[in-house]
């Protein structure tokens, strides 16, 4: 019995070696375990700090275009892009992208502000500041592009702009014109080189939603036509509903029934400022029912419908989505457009000269000829 317990106390002291062994080489493997995930982890993060140093002015950029719909002022927006670009000249020039804070610094000595930055880093989008708050829609493969190069166009010492296809213009001269020129020469206007002109027919009212004519629409009419200036028309809208649309569309078929009409007839679709606006409550999917009404009744007609407006009107206020079969006359105010989806006219300043009117006035680029049509 002695020989046995002795025995048995060997075997228990082997067998607690035995474990101790294995417990010793568990916190071995757990302790070099941590301490790979420690190193790992350090990587990991230093690598994340550097990259973000790398883009701290684009993570400034992004936190502006988080969602479409959430808006920032200007001047949050100038507080986020001056302090990023502080941030930026702060690191090193191995840390920070050289060429971007070249680029940066090229956009703030231009004078065009944050938005000139935003258009220019998020080229996918298209950026649209109202009221002091930036919007941003993604570029749609869904909607017809235009092909216009952009550096193909010329603009001229009398601030005339032209579009050149190997070395030969392609793009036609216009205006429009309403009751706020007053009395025009067209001899001269033709003189001038204008080759079309689009005519203010009329208005409805944006508070009593009176149908008016606009003074001068009979007199700029002959007065075109008689010196060979080809014509369209535009209507100012501020239809509330499908039936006024259609009245509209009704009242100016009448009105240009007499005159020979070369160039399309135009929906004017603006904002209004004024609180009072009959159609300051419309929503984006209402103007563009009303749209589609209007164009549809002319083009019925036997005549070419178009819409006029700018970024605001065909991002903000229309279905631009709803609205592809009808050709566009884009109004941006600039030595280049910035507009990516097809457009047929291009109003690209509103204080043009030229001769036979004594005022500013609308000066347009087309890039098709409607008398050829």
């Amino acid at each position: 019995m002695q020989e046995n317990s002795a025995q048995n106390k060997r075997h228990k002291k082997k067998r607690r070696r035995s474990e101790n062994g294995i417990l010793l080489g568990s916190i071995i493997l757990c302790v070099v375990t941590l301490l790979a995930i420690t190193i790992s982890l350090m990587l990991v993060f230093k690598y994340r700090a550097i990259q973000m140093e790398n883009m701290v002015v684009m993570n400034e950029l992004d936190e502006i275009r988080m969602d479409e719909t959430v808006t920032y002022t200007q001047d949050e927006v100038d507080a986020m892009i001056a302090r990023a670009v502080e941030e930026a000249v702060a690191e090193t020039s191995e840390e920070v992208s050289g060429e971007f804070l070249d680029k940066l610094k090229e956009l703030m000595l231009s004078g065009n502000g944050a938005t000139a930055m935003l258009r220019y880093f998020y080229p996918n989008d298209i950026v649209v500041v109202d009221a002091g708050e930036y919007y941003f829609f993604p570029i749609s493969d869904e909607l017809a592009r235009n092909t216009y190069n952009p550096e193909q166009l010329e603009i001229d010492e009398n601030q005339v702009i032209t579009y050149y296809e190997n070395g030969e213009a392609v793009s036609h001269k216009g205006i429009d014109v309403s009751k706020y020129q007053g009395k025009i020469d067209w001899e001269k206007v033709a003189d001038d080189g204008v080759e079309y002109a689009f005519i203010r027919l009329g208005i409805r009212g944006y508070t009593e939603g009176v149908i008016q004519e606009d003074a001068t629409f009979e007199n700029n009419i002959k007065g075109a036509r008689r010196n060979d200036i080809d014509v369209g028309v535009y209507f100012f809208t501020q239809a509330t509903s499908i039936a006024e649309a259609e009245e509209e569309a009704q009242y100016v078929l009448d009105m240009i029934e007499p005159y020979k009409v070369d160039c399309p007839v135009v929906i004017d679709v603006e904002a209004v400022s004024n609180s009072n606006a009959r159609t300051q409550d419309l929503t984006k999917e209402e103007r563009t029912e009303y749209c589609i009404a209007f164009c549809e009744k002319i083009k019925n007609a036997g005549y070419t419908p178009m819409i006029y407006g700018n970024l605001k009107t065909f991002m903000l206020m229309l279905d631009i989505e709803k609205l592809e079969d009808y050709d566009k006359w884009f109004a941006y105010y600039d030595e280049k457009f910035y507009f990516p989806y097809e457009f047929k006219v291009w109003q690209y300043t509103d204080t043009g000269a030229v001769n036979g009117i004594g005022t500013d006035v609308d000066l347009n680029i087309s890039f098709g000829d409607w008398s050829n049509e």
